[in-house]
């Protein structure tokens, strides 16, 4: 196994830097120039060309890629314009709020999800089926933005049981960590959900038509049993598969997600650059990101093996 995680780890390498000239290449071909929105509106030409200068803006594109690289591999994200805070800095002052967010919404969506389609599945054509595929449909058609406005309506306004936006670090307690995450996650869960809901379906129907699973239910054990320790273990591939490429949404959903609920997490950090034209908070943002994807999906990976020993890499 060990030898397996090395090999994928050094994989890894290659794909990072490949995402860091990908990030560093769209962001400087975008429109907008970043001196010109800190020099303001009345700053005069000569103005504008001091603070390329000093952002090292009116260096050629090669040279501005090699110094970027070469700050990255040193572990230096470079330093905010608008702010003048080191990016590092600023990642980890809005990573509690995303981690936070998009772990309960992933926590939410697989104790909610992998059990509903694994009843889909079992009973397939009846009204609980219809049932979990109505709602799997509805979470794919809910606009996420839309979704946390109407759960603020009901939960927050109307009954106030939960607050409207804002964000409380676990530190100050569980509870109130817990109260201001609980709308925002399930938001942020609903299509994850209905994603996973229906793949684990899908992949049961699969399994449940093997002999061995007819063998099982013939020899007289029960259901539950043979639905968790047969069935959905020789389907949980798909699953993790899509577990593991659902993180995707969790990150893009987090943006919008955070915006409804005023949360201090990255995805709002990260709107806030764009409209700034802030590119070394946005490439430090991705290329963060991008690492937890590729590391997300050498966990999968990894997990593969573990669920099917037959699986080498």
């Amino acid at each position: 196994m060990l030898p397996q995680i090395a090999r994928r780890l050094v994989a890894t390498i290659p794909v990072m830097g490949v995402v860091a000239i990908a990030v560093f290449a769209l962001l400087h071909v975008t429109p907008g120039d970043p001196a010109v929105i800190i020099a303001g509106d009345y700053a005069t030409a000569e103005d504008i060309a001091k603070i390329r200068a000093k952002l090292g803006l009116d260096k050629p594109f090669h040279t501005q890629a090699t110094i970027w690289l070469g700050r990255i591999v040193r572990g230096d994200l470079g330093t905010s314009i608008y702010s003048g805070l080191p990016v590092a800095t600023l990642i980890g002052q809005r990573a509690e709020a995303t981690i936070s967010l998009t772990l309960f919404a992933m926590i939410i969506s697989v104790s909610v999800a992998v059990p509903l389609g694994v009843l889909a599945a079992w009973r397939k054509g009846s009204l609980i089926d219809r049932a979990v595929m109505v709602f799997a449909v509805s979470g794919f058609s809910m606009p996420t933005f839309w979704l946390g406005f109407v759960l603020v309506y009901v939960f927050a306004v109307s009954f106030h049981w939960l607050p409207v936006q804002g964000f409380q670090p676990l530190e100050r307690g569980i509870w109130p960590f817990l109260r201001h995450l609980i709308l925002p996650a399930v938001t942020l869960s609903l299509v994850y959900m209905a994603l996973i809901a229906r793949m684990t379906r899908a992949s049961m129907l699969g399994v449940l038509n093997e002999d061995y699973i007819r063998t099982a239910f013939a020899k007289g054990l029960a259901p539950r049993w043979v639905l968790v320790r047969h069935a959905l273990k020789n389907a949980s591939l798909p699953i993790v598969t899509i577990i593991g490429i659902g993180f995707a949404l969790l990150i893009g959903g987090a943006v919008v997600t955070e915006s409804v609920f005023a949360l201090p997490g990255l995805g709002r950090l990260t709107v806030d650059a764009i409209i700034r034209r802030d590119y070394p908070v946005i490439q430090g943002v991705i290329l963060v990101v991008s690492g937890v994807y590729v590391l997300i999906n050498l966990v999968v990976d990894l997990l593969y093996v573990v669920l099917d020993p037959r699986i080498r890499y």
